[in-house]
């Protein structure tokens, strides 16, 4: 499901943020980018990413500016600073001439200054912290997104159970024209019709359009997924199954079909399940 969230703290060495992003996935699919200090909370994240999410694939990005003006944030690495000096000193008699370094040639050395000074432990334990308040962002946006595709779902579900509910009503109808149409075209024959003939036609012609059987089981799987929409659990792989067998109900009355009219229903179903099925890939 699409979302997004960010979060960030001031510390004693500088600024951390969290950055999430979710899209539809059919599984869990967790993605982690981590400063290399801070990798040892790799496993950590992703145990807090599986208990707080079921599917999805979700980038979670961990950013630690160090803030240069914080005391803690800046050490001196002094064996460097000892080794430059003892190589301008030898430098200086070999070849007799007096340029040491300065404080500022010194300083601005590669190396000189680390972040030795940060507690990169301490950082680790805040930067989990932090965590759990972003999943809870990005929670919230999911279940927001949630409730406006289970809005239209709910939508799509009314108007195929609409069209199920117009198959219904018709089907006597249907029948009944049958038998009028078969009548007409036997009444030539009718002398040479064998006895109880154009009723086991009739019989024949029922049981092949039957399509009472696909109708409710549409209508049982409307009521599975209105269920499923109710509840709090994740429901994304049950309502991909549920469209799974909406659509094979759908198609089957289709190929049955003895009247345009259900032959148009079945291509309006099938197109309203499509629909669904679109959607609940994005769906927890």
């Amino acid at each position: 499901m699409t979302a997004f969230a960010r979060n960030h703290m001031s510390t004693s060495w500088g600024q951390i943020s969290w950055e999430l992003r979710s899209v539809n996935h059919r599984f869990l699919d967790v993605s982690i980018r981590l400063p290399e200090q801070l990798r040892m909370i790799e496993e950590s994240v992703r145990e807090q990413v599986n208990t707080r999410l079921a599917r999805g694939k979700v980038e979670c990005c961990l950013r630690f500016q160090i803030d240069r003006n914080q005391p803690g944030a800046m050490a001196i690495n002094e064996k460097l600073v000892d080794r430059l000096t003892e190589m301008a000193n030898y430098l200086e008699k070999r070849l007799h001439e007096s340029s040491s370094l300065s404080v500022t040639d010194i300083l601005n050395w590669p190396g000189v200054i680390t972040d030795e000074g940060i507690d990169y432990d301490t950082l680790a334990v805040t930067a989990v912290e932090l965590l759990d308040s972003s999943l809870n962002d990005l929670v919230a946006h999911r279940n927001r997104e949630g409730e406006r595709l289970a809005a239209m779902v709910q939508d799509r579900l009314v108007q195929i159970g609409e069209q199920v509910n117009t198959v219904r009503a018709i089907l006597p109808e249907i029948v009944t024209g049958f038998k009028e149409r078969l009548e007409g075209r036997l009444s030539e024959l009718k002398e040479s019709l064998e006895p109880g003939r154009l009723e086991q036609e009739i019989t024949l012609f029922a049981n092949k359009a039957d399509i009472t059987e696909e109708i409710d089981r549409l209508e049982s799987h409307i009521t599975e997924t209105e269920h499923a929409l109710a509840t709090d659990k994740p429901v994304g792989r049950r309502l991909d199954f549920l469209m799974q067998e909406m659509n094979r109900e759908a198609n089957t009355m289709g190929s049955k079909s003895a009247d345009i009219r259900i032959t148009n229903a079945s291509i309006e179903l099938k197109v309203l399940i499509e629909q669904i099925r679109e959607q609940i890939q994005n769906i927890e």
